[in-house]
């Protein structure tokens, strides 16, 4: 059994077009691979990652502190501490948090470690391929990248 306190681990800022946070990956520290688990802390009035879904892993969030939005594929719902939801791996676990409220809100993300995984961001009209080492693994991954989804070709050209 591996363990490790959460003030060990460093943090991981993220700062992309409206989407800043930061993230502790917990389930790196302790060498799962068939778990992830992180540690977020969104800022007031942003957002993490964007909205998307993913085909292999399922995903869950804890709540720690703070409150926000969780968008979904049904719609919008207010986030306050204690609050649990999952995330299935198709089309109807679709998700973003934002934090509309006026402190850090802080969540645990926790997920299956699947692969191969394909990720869809919908809005972005984009998808990512992972072979190798599931979205936020670390193992060398055979095969990674993000395309447009409007790229399909024919089969056989």
């Amino acid at each position: 059994m591996e363990k490790v306190n959460e003030s060990r681990v460093d943090w991981k800022e993220y700062d992309r077009e409206r989407a800043t946070f930061r993230r502790k990956e917990l389930s790196n520290d302790v060498g799962a691979s068939d778990l992830g688990c992180s540690l977020y802390e969104l800022p007031p009035g942003e957002r993490s990652w964007p909205y998307h879904y993913h085909t292999a892993n399922e995903e869950a969030l804890y709540v720690l502190s703070g409150t926000g939005l969780l968008r979904t594929a049904d719609g919008e719902r207010e986030l306050e501490a204690g609050d649990f939801a999952t995330f299935p791996a198709d089309e109807s676990g679709g998700h973003r948090i934002v934090n509309d409220g006026g402190e850090p809100l802080r969540y645990l993300m926790v997920s299956t470690m699947n692969e191969p995984d394909v990720t869809v961001y919908p809005e972005m009209n984009k998808l990512g391929v992972f072979v190798g080492s599931p979205p936020g693994g670390r193992d060398d991954r055979s095969l990674e990248g993000y395309y447009r989804i409007d790229d399909d070709v024919d089969y056989w050209e």
